[in-house]
């Protein structure tokens, strides 16, 4: 069973992996989360690779994305799946476009976390105001 921040890293690297293409950007994002968002000011930086790595590992053994997703919400605390959601939304929206893939995973992980759509709107919304470009 993964820690809370382990699974936290799961959710964004399902999302990232959606597509089957984890971009750099997409990774450079989940690094930037856990250095600087207050959920993983405990979480040690260096195990960020390592943890990854083992979400990777899972789905290749054959674990679907409903097992991560089912593991997700139990080593979540359900008072931060919104956070949990916030943080497959943040990496979702570094190419300011949602692929099928994307979208489907989010359908799933809203689900999974029990995200109601008016919570995840919110979200949703606060992102990409997050991530527009002046030009």
């Amino acid at each position: 069973m993964p820690t809370a921040h382990e699974a936290m890293i799961y959710v964004m690297v399902i999302t990232s992996a959606s597509d089957r293409d984890m971009t750099d950007e997409e990774l450079a994002r989940i690094g930037q989360v856990v250095r600087s968002w207050p959920v993983f000011v405990d979480f040690p930086e260096d195990r960020l690779v390592a943890v990854a790595k083992d979400c990777q590992q899972l789905l290749h053994d054959g674990r679907s994305l409903d097992g991560i997703l089912e593991l997700a919400r139990k080593a979540i605390p359900a008072r931060l799946h919104d956070t949990a959601y916030a943080l497959a939304v943040e990496v979702a929206s570094v190419d300011l476009e949602m692929r099928m893939e994307e979208v489907r995973v989010m359908q799933r992980l809203r689900q999974a976390l029990e995200i109601d759509d008016t919570t995840a709107h919110a979200i949703e919304l606060a992102s990409k105001a997050r991530h527009r470009m002046l030009t």
